[in-house]
């Protein structure tokens, strides 16, 4: 099936008539209208599209809270955003440091000439970003500058492996579905944690399948591995049949296709501290937190634990 990419459009006054969106769907996009930007937002936050178009001076300033509001969320920052200014703003010229956003246009130019804007909007995020798929989060090539970023930079801060314990029997006996709405809710539980702990200092990235990466300031890591864990704790019991609950483990296929009985789905997390001078490289921080997974992993239940040594 073709990549249909999704287009939200929050606008009062340009692009807003019913054969202007038509020639947006026509296109192959599909296309969600919104007049009401607070409504609007709390859809972008709850189903996040593939493009944001926003007219300016929309409610006395929300399209301004929104934009920064998406800029500032560790999960959808990298979504692009088109502004749509009239004459009169682009004769007054715009603040640019108030409006983050990676293109505008003209509300008085062409569909054609927005649905150039839109074609090289995706097509410049293909470049620049390496999404995970499912969770929309940064990979490993977000990953990987994001560590050397913060070690060239000597920030104090924590790096966090985190891994999801006995996934694959889970989705052995669950289904891929269930598996990907376990993998939803834990980067949504690392978005919102890292978010509310860490603010812009935090970083997280989905490295692949059940596998997750954040790093937030070393001053904060405890309880940002605290809070995660809680939350967890708290939502894995939805995505658990009640018989395997009350039976405290579910049953399914190890790696040779035999029946075994495995713990209930929990959460580890290897922390590696990055006091500045520590590590020098990325590929350093992976080498100390492999060890460290390991044991963390062997412990019962939801745990965190964090690299004590001095060297």
């Amino acid at each position: 099936m073709p990549d249909v990419k999704r287009i939200a459009l929050v606008s009062k006054d340009f692009f807003t008539r019913s054969d202007e969106r038509l020639c947006i769907e026509a296109k192959g996009y599909d296309l969600i209208y919104h007049e009401d930007v607070e409504r609007a937002l709390e859809l972008l936050l709850s189903s996040p599209p593939d493009l944001l178009i926003i007219q300016k001076g929309l409610d006395k300033g929300l399209d301004k809270e929104v934009i920064i509001a998406l800029k500032k969320n560790l999960q959808l920052a990298l979504m692009p955003i088109i502004l749509i200014v009239s004459e009169r703003d682009l004769m007054a010229g715009l603040e640019w440091k108030y409006y983050p956003v990676d293109d505008l246009i003209n509300g008085q130019a062409t569909i054609e000439e927005l649905l150039t804007r839109i074609e090289l909007a995706i097509s410049r995020s293909k470049r620049v970003a390496d999404n995970n798929p499912l969770t929309k989060l940064p990979g490993n090539s977000s990953i990987l500058k994001s560590i050397q970023n913060m070690l060239d930079n000597r920030l104090p801060h924590a790096v966090c492996y985190v891994d999801i314990d006995n996934f694959k029997p889970y989705n052995d006996k669950y289904g891929f579905s269930r598996g990907d709405e376990v993998i939803r809710m834990v980067a949504r539980i690392l978005v919102n944690v890292v978010q509310e702990k860490a603010g812009r200092q935090g970083f997280v990235g989905h490295v692949g399948g059940d596998d997750f990466i954040f790093h937030v300031p070393m001053d904060v890591v405890e309880s940002t591995c605290q809070d995660v864990i809680k939350n967890f704790s708290a939502l894995i019991p939805l995505f658990l049949d009640e018989e395997d609950l009350e039976a405290g483990f579910f049953v399914s296929l190890d790696r040779k296709g035999k029946e075994q009985k495995f713990p209930l789905t929990s959460l580890s997390i290897a922390v590696v501290p990055c006091p500045p001078g520590r590590f020098n490289h990325y590929g350093e921080v992976a080498s100390c937190a492999a060890g460290l997974k390991k044991k963390v992993k062997s412990l019962e239940g939801s745990n965190f634990l964090i690299d004590r040594r001095k060297s």
